[in-house]
């Protein structure tokens, strides 16, 4: 199922401040037998971002989400409060819930995000830190989409033929456990969404290891920027992944790790040319955090036979 056909949901009911929307976890977006965290958490994004529709503050800007219990492949509600309604911003709560159990709880910041190609977003009254400036950062990653060795996703993703990536390792330095990629939908029906961003952020590689399982406990995502329209210098179905693990503890291997989402100049082995000072005309859309586990894959597994 493509993937947003796997994130759509309904509303089914509002009562005591409380809206509900339904949906059904899709089978090829999952880690074995897991539902993947990132598509699990755009599921309420998705809800949520309906929910604010008809509403001033349509954009996500900052979402919290603690990871109770592991998703299954069932149907799935997710209720959400309003906390507080404000000149600038809007808070909301929302729990996904399966046979009546919370497996996800989530606090949601939604405003306006404004499109760094905005007339005037770079005047002086903006308080933007973007190219020219020497201060400014830009997308990590050296090697042009068009022109990247492309790999297949771990074949522990059920969606390992879905996405399209293609990895530039050898010009991210440093420490700990980084990880650079360019990352796409393949079907031309795709496009990324806001709602899809949590998903892109929770795919990259947590350790230096193949045979365990990375369940995660927390995420949280600020959003930046709009996504920009199609041109020849954005992509719409690909996007810039960078990622970094520092420190791996426990018995449990419990580990952080902070990753950024950037706009792409063009699809992954498209053909396109490289023009001279792409890399400074893509925009992070999103950088995230998250804690998680590393755990052995069989308790994936027996996830997926309860």
């Amino acid at each position: 199922m493509l993937f947003h056909e796997a994130i759509k949901v309904a509303p089914i009911s509002s009562h005591n401040d409380v809206s509900i929307y339904a949906g059904e976890m899709d089978g090829e977006w999952c880690v074995d037998s897991v539902p993947n965290g990132g598509y699990v958490l755009a599921q309420i994004i998705e809800a949520c971002v309906q929910q604010q529709s008809q509403c001033p503050h349509l954009d996500p800007i900052h979402v919290t989400a603690h990871f109770l219990n592991a998703a299954s492949l069932s149907p799935f509600e997710v209720h959400i409060r309003c906390l507080k309604r404000g000149k600038r911003f809007t808070n909301l709560v929302a729990e996904l819930l399966q046979d009546k159990i919370v497996k996800v709880i989530s606090h949601l910041i939604f405003g306006v995000l404004e499109s760094p190609l905005t007339e005037g977003c770079g005047s002086e009254n903006a308080i933007n830190l973007l190219p020219p400036s020497p201060y400014a950062r830009r997308v990590p990653l050296h090697h042009h989409p068009a022109q990247a060795p492309t790999t297949g996703l771990d074949r522990r993703y059920k969606f390992h033929s879905s996405p399209r990536r293609a990895t530039s390792s050898d010009t991210i330095g440093g420490g700990g456990v980084d990880y650079g990629l360019w990352c796409g939908f393949k079907d031309k029906d795709e496009a990324v969404t806001i709602s899809s961003l949590p998903f892109f952020a929770d795919i990259s590689l947590n350790a230096p290891t193949s045979s365990s399982w990375f369940p995660t406990m927390t995420m949280n995502i600020e959003y930046k920027f709009t996504i920009p329209k199609t041109s020849k210098a954005h992509s719409n179905r690909t996007v810039g992944i960078f990622s970094s693990t520092n420190f791996i503890n426990g018995r449990l291997g419990r580990h952080d790790m902070y990753t950024e989402i950037w706009t792409a100049p063009s699809d992954i082995r498209s053909g396109a040319e490289a023009v001279e000072g792409w890399r400074n005309e893509q925009v992070c859309l999103a950088v995230s955090t998250q804690m998680a586990l590393t755990v052995p894959i069989a308790m994936n597994l027996a996830k997926g036979k309860l």
